[in-house]
């Protein structure tokens, strides 16, 4: 039996970060897919929250934990796992800070710009979810695809600076996160400034096959709400 299970959704950015973690950590983990199963008695008592990606371990004090960032700073913190996640205080304190920034302010700008595309589901009291006209949510997804600059911009300009990755001269788990997020931003074909593409093949490039092998189920899903119908 593997050390950690791991259930997740094969087209989700936020499953996709702990599923390269794990990969990149080398650990030991059985990965098990729950689409269309979250809401099932079993799924719901180990995470009532429905949420994904779920990390099972039997040293935690509830067996289970949720939320990505949290799953890999835990992941990190018990391994030792340094040049993910810094022990320095200031350096950690930078990468938790961006981490938090792409939670807090800019994945919320991301799902209502690309859910709609996507086909998922979007959360209570957005525009989408609401009783407006088709005009008025198509409105509200080009303001949020509008918004996304300016997050980014301040991403480039304090969190890199001159520097390759948050965590310097090595990817970390901050990395992880805003890389694999930006995956997101080609099922609408965003134009991407140059840096954050030369950003995201950085990423992949220092985490080789941890990084692009599960990232390659994202990337088919995409390619599948995009493709014409036939």
């Amino acid at each position: 039996m593997a050390d950690y299970t791991l259930s997740i959704l094969t087209p989700s950015v936020n499953n996709l970060s702990a599923r390269v973690l794990v990969r990149a950590a080398g650990l030991d983990f059985e990965e098990v897919d729950v689409w269309g199963r979250k809401d099932e008695p079993e799924f719901v008592r180990k995470d009532p929250a429905q949420l994904t990606p779920l990390l099972e371990e039997a040293g935690l004090p509830t067996g289970s934990l949720w939320e990505s960032c949290a799953i890999m700073q835990y992941l990190c913190n018990k391994h030792g796992l340094d040049r993910l996640y810094p022990t320095d205080p200031a350096a950690r304190a930078v990468v938790d800070s961006a981490m938090f920034y792409l939670t807090g302010t800019f994945y919320p700008l991301v799902a209502r710009a690309t859910y709609p595309t996507l086909g998922f589901p979007q959360y209570a009291g957005e525009v989408a979810t609401s009783g407006a006209d088709d005009d008025l949510k198509a409105q509200a997804q080009r303001d949020a695809e509008a918004a996304l600059e300016q997050p980014l911009d301040a991403f480039h300009s304090f969190f890199l600076g001159d520097n390759r990755f948050v965590g310097g001269g090595a990817p970390s788990i901050a990395d992880i996160r805003w890389a694999v997020t930006l995956e997101f931003l080609r099922a609408i074909d965003y134009d991407l400034p140059e840096w954050a593409g030369e950003y995201m093949n950085a990423v992949e490039e220092a985490l080789g096959a941890a990084y692009s092998e599960p990232a390659a189920d994202v990337r088919g899903y995409i390619a599948s709400v995009r493709a014409p119908a036939a």
